[in-house]
């Protein structure tokens, strides 16, 4: 069992930053895929960005890339996404969830479906 909690969600103008942060436990967060995605109202949930287990490939969604950064510290077991230049089409629910059965992996979960675990969310508003 793993549980996700988020946090650093927020109200901010268009041009701010944020980062989120997404704390872990229950088993070996080092070992396996993490990713972050948003669902705005209306509209289906979409990757934002993932990372695998050793930080050594990531992949991030078009709309987000040179903007958004995710990382992580399997110290704290922890992964962020920081995001600058933020537009009012950022305005979500961002999730953080998990890929257990990638151990150790270099594939970094593209798809929703992939994933096993997800947090609550925490809401993400960018104002004009």
């Amino acid at each position: 069992q793993v549980q996700l909690v988020e946090s650093g969600g927020g109200l901010v103008q268009a041009g701010d930053s944020l980062r989120l942060s997404c704390a872990a436990s229950g088993r070996t967060f080092s070992s396996y895929v993490m990713g972050w995605f948003r669902q705005a109202p209306g509209k289906e949930r979409e990757l934002v960005a993932t990372i695998n287990w050793n930080s050594s490939h990531t992949y991030y969604a078009d709309v987000v890339k040179g903007r958004f950064t995710i990382s992580r510290d399997n110290l704290k077991n922890t992964v962020y996404l920081q995001m600058n230049s933020l537009k009012p089409e950022d305005t979500a629910v961002y999730y953080c969830a998990a890929d257990i059965s990638r151990w150790r992996s270099s594939y970094v979960s593209q798809f929703s479906y992939e994933y096993d675990y997800w947090g609550q969310g925490t809401q993400v508003t960018v104002s004009s």
